[in-house]
């Protein structure tokens, strides 16, 4: 109990260090709705259409699940040169993961950030808001993921709920 309020206490005070950097209060992503809200410092909010894991349904419990984590998290890096147009690191997991995955013996899995289409061959007919298609990312279209890159920076807190 303790150690939980430890973690939170320092999420709150690495968020509110960054945020007076950053363009973005913070990012929230609804699984259920497919939809990420960015809350911007000047009270504005944009609404993106996403796709999740490909099984969606429920919290990510261990690494090759197909699920998109649910939890408090951070923007922990921006990529540029990954496998997708542009990519926003999620500091997945969080502690509260690792000790779930500890508990029921397995690996939590990693690497799971915001992105926009693969950047090489794929189908754009299938990589679209209506299928679920990522290994647990959050996928945006292109133009979205400029958006998110011009206004999002490292530290920005990401809340993902059902």
């Amino acid at each position: 109990m303790k150690f939980n309020f430890v973690i939170t206490l320092l999420l709150l005070v690495y968020s509110a260090i960054t945020f007076a950097e950053s363009k973005t209060k913070f990012l929230l992503i609804n699984k259920s709705n497919r939809n990420l809200l960015v809350f911007l410092n000047n009270g504005e909010v944009k609404s993106f259409s996403i796709s999740l894991g490909f099984e969606p349904l429920g919290k990510k419990v261990k690494k090759g699940d197909g699920k998109t984590p649910e939890g408090l998290y951070y923007i922990e890096k921006k990529i540029h040169d990954s496998s997708f147009y542009l990519a926003l690191q999620i500091s997945y997991p969080n502690p509260w993961d690792i000790r779930r995955a500890l508990s029921l013996n397995t690996h939590p899995g990693g690497q799971i950030m915001i992105h926009g289409f693969p950047n090489s061959g794929y189908d754009k007919s299938f990589h679209n808001k209506y299928n679920d298609w990522t290994e647990g990312c959050v996928a945006v279209k292109n133009n979205e993921m400029d958006f998110l890159w011009k206004k999002v920076n490292i530290g920005t807190p990401v809340f993902i709920r059902k």
